[in-house]
């Protein structure tokens, strides 16, 4: 009689990757096979490396991509449904799986870091939410975007608030009740990203923007995300009041007293992010 050894079981890849390249934090989606659908451990994970990045002072900037032919195809549809034996029929699930998502979709714009979306494929849903969510999109010429809810009785209820606060609002309405995708010139058209690229430099030109932006005063930076979102919620008056509280503290920061003076005396300011 022979015996066999046990087979050990090959470990699990790594739903979600970070690497760090100078200062810029790379969040990479790798569920391919599930075209980077966003499950319960997806939501936290990058929720999870969201509330890290904040208070790593290494990391100046974050880009999201993803691994495969899709960015995102938005909620995992087969993990919402397994839910439906529950004794409530998923309610108590489905609540606590949107309110995840909107939480995490809100680290993304609360992160006093940009954050840049490098789309290579197709976002869909709550993929296209969380291109939207991103501060700064770009986009392959392979790219589209979509959200196509209406079309299995779902509207993009919660994708449509990050949509609607990106694009004009006949536009979002068109999306939202066709679920028809539109190719990565039209998004750029409309607003939804920055840049089209060529396919396969969409990452390194996220990256390239990331860092870009890393080379400001990263005080600056937090002082003006923050200030960018919550005026966009006022009124004109309202917005103008704000504003004109924030410029004045930003005056008083030490790397707008260099900033300016570097700029009179011609020369490379020496941020100290204070």
């Amino acid at each position: 009689m022979s015996v066999h050894a046990a087979r050990t079981p090959s470990p699990q890849p790594q739903i979600l990757l970070r690497e760090t390249i100078g200062s810029i934090a790379v969040l990479t989606l790798n569920r391919p096979a599930a075209r980077n659908s966003l499950s319960e451990a997806m939501i936290a994970g990058l929720h999870a490396e969201l509330n890290d990045i904040s208070s790593d002072k290494a990391v100046r900037g974050v880009v999201i991509a993803a691994h495969g032919p899709a960015f995102s195809a938005g909620h995992d549809m087969k993990e919402l449904t397994a839910r439906r034996t529950d004794p409530d029929r998923g309610r108590a699930f489905f609540a606590e799986m949107m309110n995840a998502c909107s939480a995490m979709m809100q680290a993304i714009v609360h992160l006093p870091k940009p954050v840049v979306a490098a789309v290579q494929g197709i976002a869909t849903a709550a993929g296209c939410q969380l291109v939207a969510s991103c501060d700064l999109a770009i986009a392959s010429e392979a790219a589209s975007f979509a959200t196509p809810g209406v079309d299995i009785g779902l509207f993009c209820s919660t994708p449509m608030v990050a949509l609607s606060r990106n694009v004009p609002r006949k536009q979002a309405m068109e999306m939202l009740l066709t679920g028809e995708p539109i190719p990565a010139v039209r998004a750029r058209e409309i607003g939804l990203v920055n840049r089209v690229v060529p396919a396969g430099t969409e990452r390194e030109a996220a990256i390239a923007l990331a860092q870009k932006v890393a080379l400001k005063s990263a005080h600056t930076i937090k002082l003006g995300k923050e200030a960018f979102y919550r005026q966009a919620e006022m009124s004109l008056a309202d917005a103008y009041r704000y504003a004109a509280e924030v410029m004045t503290e930003n005056m008083m920061a030490r790397d707008a007293e260099e900033g300016i003076g570097a700029f009179i005396e011609k020369r490379t300011p020496t941020w100290r992010d204070e």
